[in-house]
């Protein structure tokens, strides 16, 4: 979930790490069903918002981690399921109706998901 692999945190040839079981499980099962991502929005965010996809509102499908003011908004770093990234749907902070969040670009690429 926090793109420790994109960031060469995690070396699956390395041998033991901290994590090797959950971590080697989803490297050969491939089933990473959450990425970190980075938001912005109009207002104020902080950790432990969640957030929800207009295309599934009756359930979070994520949650800030860290937030900061930045020049004219909001920036955070939120874990979000993979699937609502993907979908045309809008994320919104903290409820449905709440104040409409777009992806960021990360300073890393994410490896391409399978």
């Amino acid at each position: 979930m926090l793109n420790y692999e994109a960031l060469g945190a995690v070396d699956f040839k390395k041998g033991c790490y901290p994590g090797q079981e959950i971590v080697a499980r989803t490297q050969y099962r491939g089933t990473i069903k959450r990425r970190t991502y980075r938001l912005v929005g109009p207002g104020p965010l902080a950790a432990g918002d969640e957030i929800f996809q207009s295309d599934d509102p009756n359930q979070p499908c994520g949650m800030v981690v860290a937030a900061a003011p930045a020049t004219r908004d909001w920036e955070a770093l939120a874990e979000l399921k993979i699937a609502a990234t993907a979908t045309p749907g809008t994320l919104h902070a903290r409820s449905i109706d709440g104040p409409a969040l777009s992806l960021a670009t990360l300073p890393y690429a994410l490896p391409p998901q399978d």
